[in-house]
């Protein structure tokens, strides 16, 4: 199955790339699942529109709305769900590609309320000894950062059905870049404050309860730990599968070039590189306004700065500007990038080059495409490498055979950070 993982600037077009994309994979033939909080509305369009036949009752009848199905909720998504389309109406029963395209949009409010109130209820024994009044339902209101957990359980359950392939509408370029690498962040945070093997020793919490005067951590704590870190598991996997992508939306102008060099570099150190991107609102040439023709080719000179800046293996689509705000599967046909479900081309791997037999070294070769010397910076902690590009920042877990090793150098030569180790004699064994 394929993931396409849709981002870019604000105001870029990302959303109606996402449902245009999601669109031509339900008219070639896919199972489409469109996770977004916007998207309906885009492929709803107005009544009456492409050519759709509009009932007395305000019901749409046939057309390329039969396409599309709306569900809150993935985890609701079964075959008992009432499928309806983004305008509010039943699909009509029997019509062309009925069911191939699927909305689901997230709702961060419930899922932290059900979080919540889930935690609040493993926690009461605590509680009740702090004196605190329980929240009630009704009362509770999502906390920052709510939404992104809500779009990282849909990404994880956007993995599972029985789709062919599924579209994820990303917040903004930063955002996006920031949600893509928490789960391995909350992962290894929650290894190190709550380690497995501290659960080896909870039968020793009664008494360490007694000789304190303080409760210990209950149970549920570890097995809430437990379940956090298979649930960020499950969503870091459905990120680095090969079957997974991100496709960048930006509109040629001043910004785009900066866009693109923040996306490469921090989805590079990921791991991740964009398999497409998509250079939306061209405008048309040849205008006789002096205006228009100006401002288009100003865009097109921007367009061609960031064809050159694209890595030669990644695709760049051109999507016009449709003089108006596109609606309705009509308008989204005409935006529709080419080649949505081909197979992504994957990220160059991280490979340790042995170079023992010429200069004693081990060299790691990290990709960092974009990246300047002066925003470089690694530290060696342990059995981790701490590296620092820009604004962005990874622990990443150094490769069994470096972990015998010690830092030495490293150098920067075209987008290739080149990592070298020297092995150390205590911990390797003796050649003859």
């Amino acid at each position: 199955m394929r993931i396409i993982l849709v981002t870019g600037l604000g105001g870029a077009g990302r959303t109606t790339v996402a449902a245009a994309t999601a669109l031509a994979g339900a008219r070639s033939g896919h199972r489409v699942l469109l996770v977004s909080e916007d998207a309906g509305p885009l492929l709803a369009g107005p009544p009456g529109a492409d050519g759709d036949e509009t009932g007395g009752d305000g019901d749409r009848t046939g057309g390329d709305g039969d396409h599309l199905r709306t569900d809150a909720d993935p985890r609701h998504a079964d075959a008992d769900s009432d499928p309806l389309r983004a305008d509010g109406t039943a699909p009509r029963p029997g019509g062309p590609d009925t069911g191939r395209l699927r909305v689901v949009r997230p709702r961060p409010a419930d899922g932290f309320r059900r979080e919540f109130l889930a935690l609040q209820g493993r926690s009461a024994t605590v509680l009740d000894l702090l004196g605190a009044t329980p929240f009630e339902d009704a009362e509770l209101t999502e906390l920052p950062g709510s939404r992104s957990f809500a779009l990282l359980r849909a990404l994880r359950d956007a993995a599972s059905g029985d789709h062919d392939l599924a579209v994820v509408d990303l917040p903004p370029l930063t955002e996006a870049l920031a949600l893509l690498a928490l789960p391995e962040q909350l992962r290894r945070y929650l290894r190190r404050l709550l380690p497995p093997e501290r659960q080896a020793a909870r039968a020793l919490r009664p008494m360490l309860a007694q000789l304190a005067g303080v409760p210990m951590p209950a149970q549920w704590l570890y097995e809430a730990t437990a379940r956090w870190e298979a649930e960020l598991a499950a969503v870091q996997a459905v990120v680095e599968a090969p079957g997974t992508s991100v496709r960048l939306v930006l509109e040629p102008g001043p910004a785009a070039l900066r866009a693109l060099r923040e996306a490469r570099l921090g989805l590079a150190l990921q791991g991740l590189s964009p398999d497409a991107v998509v250079a939306n609102r061209l405008l048309p040439t040849g205008s006789d306004d002096p205006w228009l023709a100006g401002l288009a080719a100003a865009r097109h000179r921007h367009l061609a700065e960031l064809r050159a800046a694209v890595d030669p293996a990644t695709p760049v689509h051109e999507l016009p500007h449709l003089g108006r705000d596109p609606r309705g599967p009509g308008d989204l046909a005409a935006l529709a990038p080419a080649g949505a479900p081909a197979a992504p081309v994957p990220a160059p791997a991280w490979a340790v080059e042995d170079r023992r037999e010429a200069d004693g070294v081990l060299v790691w070769h990290i990709r960092l495409p974009g990246a300047v010397k002066d925003e470089l910076a690694l530290v060696r902690r342990g059995d981790e490498l701490l590296l620092t590009v820009g604004a962005f920042r990874r622990a990443v877990a150094l490769p069994a055979a470096l972990r015998r090793c010690t830092v030495t150098g490293a150098g920067l030569v075209d987008g290739d950070l080149r990592v070298r180790f020297t092995p150390d004699p205590g911990l390797w064994p003796r050649t003859p």
